[in-house]
This record gives C-alpha cells, sequence and structure tokens, in this order.
C-alpha cells in the first residue's frame, strides 16, 4: 500500500427543504475532485424542491485544473437542474485561478445558474468595427 502525498476532501451536508450547503475541507484536487462531484449529483438527485445549492469553500487548502474542472461541471449540472450555485467563503488562492481562467463570473453569478434565457448572442455591426492595421505605421487591415 502506497500512502499519497495529500490531503483528503472532506465534505460536511447540511439540508433545508429547499437548500443545501456543503462544506469543503481539504484539497479539491485530481484525487478528490470526483468526491465532490458525485456528492452534488446525490443533492441534486435527492433534493426535489432544492433552490440553492451553497460550495462553503473556507477549508480548502489547494484547488488544481481537475478540481476547477469539477466546479464547472458542478455550475452546469446546477443550472440545468435550475438549481443556483453560491461558491461562498471562497480562499484568495480559488479567487485567482478563477479570474486567471475567465470563470470568476461564470462560477460566482448564482441568479444565472437558475434562469435559462433564449437570448440569442448580440450580433456585432460591421459598421461599428474599427480597421486594425495589420503592420505598425501601415494602412493595411486585417
Amino acid at each position: 500500500m502506497t500512502n499519497l502525498p495529500f490531503s483528503p476532501l472532506h465534505l460536511t451536508r447540511l439540508d433545508t427543504p429547499d437548500t443545501t450547503r456543503l462544506e469543503l475541507h481539504g484539497d479539491l484536487d485530481h484525487y478528490c475532485a470526483e468526491v465532490l462531484l458525485q456528492a452534488v449529483e446525490r443533492v441534486l438527485a435527492d433534493q426535489a424542491g432544492l433552490r440553492d445549492l451553497h460550495l462553503h469553500c473556507a477549508g480548502l487548502t489547494a484547488v488544481d485544473s481537475v478540481g476547477l474542472s469539477a466546479l464547472l461541471m458542478i455550475r452546469r449540472r446546477t443550472g440545468a437542474a435550475q438549481v443556483r450555485l453560491h461558491i461562498e467563503k471562497r480562499p484568495l488562492r480559488l479567487d485567482r485561478l478563477l479570474e486567471l481562467t475567465g470563470t470568476l463570473d461564470y462560477l460566482t453569478t448564482p441568479e444565472a445558474g437558475a434562469q435559462h434565457t433564449s437570448s440569442t448572442p448580440k450580433q456585432r455591426s460591421a459598421a461599428s468595427e474599427e480597421a486594425i492595421p495589420a503592420r505598425p505605421g501601415t494602412t493595411d487591415s486585417v
């Protein structure tokens, strides 16, 4: 048996009729991300009237790319289930990771998770675009 150099992820689950709070303690990494994903899947399956899922992250010690991938999957699953996702008490390192990867707004805007809008992407008007020279000092446009 090999001892792996990681601290396991421990989850604490607190339920009310329309809200579940999962408290995360430890590392959300390639060793443990599946534990969180499975716990969220159980919550979504067990709680028929669930409106809000709160992930309380104050006890997280590390998050790697697989942990981020799990958070993104959770966001997709809660959105599909019309459940608002709240990622709370985020450690500074988690916020930095979310900012660097461009996922901060996607993961931390709870209203987006529970609303399905039929809005179409905005079309750019050719009249509002400005020609950018291909080379500095030239009038060639891209």
